[in-house]
Parts: structure tokens; sequence; C-alpha cells
């Protein structure tokens, strides 16, 4: 299609108001070719036929803004440290349009694109890679001015074999960077060197334990705790100020900052306190989240139901084994390992092992009679463990 006028774009039919573009994308399980008659009823202003064209009117559609794009992508931290860009952004004043969630991908991307209004002043989107290339093809999609990258883990390690073919599929960003855009990466990037070198753009480098640093670290102490999440906040707080962001307006907006989906939400139930982290894991933001939990307050016990991780091909076994050890390692009292993957890592554990439960309704039953008021719990896996049902 012809690019024209038009309001947002969706690809569901039953979300279409008039003058949006429907995107008809053949799924695992629905067609939305079927849908096109309700959307065009509905008042859609023009079909996206599949996910080339998709692709490519977003691609002209972002020449056309006159916002500043900010492209955000890692291993873990990704989405917290978009929703900061934006956050701190907004706090200056300007006018943002940001990735919804973790809506991060061939799909996702474009349709940000697509929905960002013309009078935007910034563009933040986040970029999500599991196989060799994703990245090249969102960044020639959202042609990002600046680029952040959160942290070098082992996500999708399955697909690129070792923690520097992740550090060279994220900093694919950095590379395709205008010359006169930036970057900016933590000098406590665990590949740092590698990143700042792919870089074509100037690197804003830092140092999340400045003197900035340390006054975000009390303004997240109860909000959001960890030191992964101040150096997220510091990253952000630097791509903010070089749109002359000030760092007391970023702290400012600290206040009422909150993370979508389930990460790291706080609740209590019964006089227990869940901490909910199981919107997504790999043995990084595991392992991170663990060392958080350790060291938060509790009047009772601390106890973790770590969930199984996927996509880690033929280390799997070794990284389950990694993420219990730590957790037996910590000052947490009690662990429950959920699903195959877990279970089978139990044994290799050293000292008082875990609890092993088959599946999240035995879990949930098992936590009924285990739990007493005052204690802490952790739950933590990959999103289709679905550990959150434990919660429902």
């Amino acid at each position: 299609m012809t690019i024209g006028t038009f309001r947002g774009a969706t690809l569901d039919s039953r979300q279409v108001k008039p003058g949006m573009l429907f995107v008809a994308v053949k799924g695992e399980r629905v067609d939305g070719h079927d849908f096109i008659p309700q959307a065009l009823a509905a008042g859609a202003a023009g079909i996206i036929d599949g996910r080339e064209e998709l692709a490519r009117v977003a691609a002209e559609y972002r020449l056309s803004l006159k916002a500043k794009v900010i492209g955000v992508t890692g291993s873990a931290g990704k989405t917290t440290t978009k929703e900061l860009v934006a956050a701190f952004l907004r706090a200056g004043g300007f006018r943002v349009h940001a990735t919804a969630g973790n809506f991060n991908n061939d799909l996702g991307l474009p349709l940000t694109i697509l929905n960002c209004p013309e009078d935007a002043e910034f563009l933040v989107v986040e970029m999500g890679t599991n196989h060799p290339g994703e990245i090249a093809y969102l960044v020639d999609i959202a042609r990002p001015d600046a680029g952040v990258i959160s942290s070098i883990g082992t996500a999708h390690i399955e697909f690129f074999k070792t923690q520097d073919g992740i550090a060279d599929e994220k900093g694919t960003l950095f590379a395709r960077l205008p010359p006169d855009g930036f970057a900016v990466v933590g000098v406590n990037n665990d590949r740092y060197e590698r990143l700042r070198a792919m870089s074509t753009a100037r690197v804003v480098a830092v140092d999340p334990s400045d003197d900035a640093g340390a006054r975000i670290a009390k303004a997240l102490a109860v909000r959001l705790p960890g030191a992964h999440n101040v150096s997220n906040a510091r990253l952000a707080a630097a791509c903010a100020a070089e749109f002359g962001v000030p760092l007391d307006s970023c702290i400012s907006a600290l206040g009422n900052f909150s993370l979508p989906g389930d990460r790291w939400r706080v609740e209590e139930r019964g006089g227990v306190t869940y901490v909910n982290d199981c919107y997504n894991a790999n043995p990084t933001s595991m392992i991170v989240a663990l060392e958080t939990f350790a060291a938060i307050p509790c009047a009772g016990r601390r106890v973790a139901v770590l969930g199984d991780m996927f996509e880690l091909g033929d280390r799997k076994e070794a990284f389950h084994e990694q993420v219990l050890a730590r957790a037996m390692e910590l000052p947490i009292d009690a662990v429950f390992a959920v699903g195959e993957a877990m279970a089978s890592a139990c044994a290799a554990v050293a000292g008082r092992p875990p609890y092993r439960v088959a599946d999240v309704p035995s879990a949930k039953e098992a936590l009924a009679t285990f739990l007493r008021p005052g204690d802490a719990v952790l739950l933590k896996a990959s999103h289709g463990m679905h550990l959150e049902a434990i919660l429902a």
C-alpha cells in the first residue's frame, strides 16, 4: 500500500477505530486476513498485508516523523531501561511515544512506530532478538538517532553460542547509528570494550557507581531495588541528559515510576509478601533477582520459587544448576524448584536441596501449607512456565 493519512495501526480487528490501519498477518492459530471485512466495517483506513509490507510502511512513516528515535536493547533490563528513558524525557517536558510493554519484535516495533503521533518529540523503541540478524532488521526500520544497551548476559544463548556472539548482535544497534548520534553504555557492562569499539557514533560511557548513580540508588531503594536497576536508571538518565534533562528531574520522576507486566510486582496476601518477577528469565536475570530478593527486608523467611528457563540450548542443564547453586549461597531460607529442568538440576546442588515440585499447580498447593505470615516469596521463571498462576 501507499502510505496516506491514518491514525495508528493494530493487529486486532476488534481494536480498529476509524482512520486506523489494520495489519493482516497469518499466525500459528489465526489468520488476520480472515478479519479484513470486520476491520473495514470498523472504519480502517487501509490494510497492511503481511510482515514485509508492515516493515516497509513503518520504515516509510518513520522517515516522516520529526521525533528523535532512541533504540534500547540488552540481554536483561531493556524494558526497564526503555521505560525509564521515556519517563525521564517526559519529566523534561517532552512529548514521548514509547514501546508498550515489551512489544519489541518484527511486529511490535513497526506497530510502535505506526502508532507514534506526528507531534511526538521522541520515540523510544525497545529492540529484542533471539536469532542473529534481528537487531539489524529492526534498526533498518527504526533508524535510531541514539542507542542504549542495558547489559550483555546469556539470554537466548542457544542461538548465539557465546556472550561475544550476543554482544555482537546487540552491538549492531551501535554499529548502525548515524555519525551525529550517540551510544550509551555502562562501563560495568561485561562487554563494554567490545560494544564501544562497535559504535560508529559518539559513546557516552556511564559509571553507575558515580555520584549521580548514588542519588538514583537512594531514590530507587524501595520502589525498584537492586544494583541492576540502578545501572538501568543511570543509563536512562545519561541518555536524557544528552537532551538537556537535569538529573533532579529524572530523580523526581522515580517517585511514581512503575514497570509494566509481571516485573518486580510486590503485593501482600495473608501476611505474606510476594515479589512477582516472572515475566521472563535467563541465567543473568535469575541471579540478579535472587541477589536483590536476598537483600530486601523480611520479617519471616525468604522463599524463592524458581521455574524453568527456556532457549538455553545444550547448556540448559549447567545454567539451571548455576542458578540453584547461587540460590543456596544466598540468605534464602527455602527454594522450590518448579519444572523439569529445575528439578533435574537439584541433584547437582550441594548442601540442603531445594524442594522439587512437578508443576505450577503443585507448587501452589505446597506453598499454601508451607508459608506463614511474615514470609517473603520470589516468583521467577521464563514466562512460558506461567508461574504467576500461583497468585491466581
